[in-house]
């Protein structure tokens, strides 16, 4: 299977490198938020809103379920907390490579300051952040085949390091001579 699943923090570059990996490789782009946002004619804020964090998270398993066997030659870029409910390790590691962007608490607050889209940061910020990713970090590591530090790297090492690790570019070739 030469599919990419990203992981990671909020804030970690899982879209931003996603999309510029997806381009450089010719593979299709996608995001789990993207593609819960159109399935249910809402925002991923407004979900969290009017349904709460459970329902939103049954929503992600029920997307990382449907997508089994449909993608091929995809980078998806996963949020944050799906890897953290119970059973959906197993379901990315089934879609193919888990790579966990890891970034710093530093990075990350620096990435994230200001922006007051993200309902599990509201309130006092860094706490936020210090307290999810302390609890993340650790799930992450275990449900990822590699990882990436992203601190202070520009987006093209970062993409070099994930194609040179996975192999899947060579895959790519491989599958255009057959």
């Amino acid at each position: 299977m030469n599919n990419l699943i990203l992981i990671g923090f909020m804030g970690c570059g899982k879209t931003s490198v996603g999309l510029q990996l997806a381009k450089q490789l010719n593979f299709k782009f996608c995001d789990t938020d993207q593609i819960i946002e159109e399935k249910a004619k809402d925002t991923i804020n407004h979900i969290f809103e009017s349904k709460g964090e459970e329902y939103f998270r049954q929503l992600e398993t029920e997307t990382i379920k449907e997508l089994k066997g449909r993608l091929k030659a995809t980078v998806l870029s996963v949020g944050g907390g799906l890897p953290i409910q119970t059973g959906n390790e197993k379901l990315i590691r089934d879609l193919g490579q888990v790579i966990y962007l890891k970034t710093s608490k530093d990075t990350i607050l620096k990435r994230l300051s200001g922006d007051t889209t993200r309902p599990l940061l509201a309130g006092d910020q860094e706490k936020r952040i210090e307290t999810l990713l302390s609890f993340r970090a650790p799930i992450y590591e275990a449900a990822a085949h590699l990882t990436v530090t992203t601190d202070g790297r520009m987006f093209g090492d970062i993409i070099d390091e994930i194609i040179k690790r996975t192999g899947v570019q060579h895959e790519i070739i491989s599958d255009q001579r057959t």
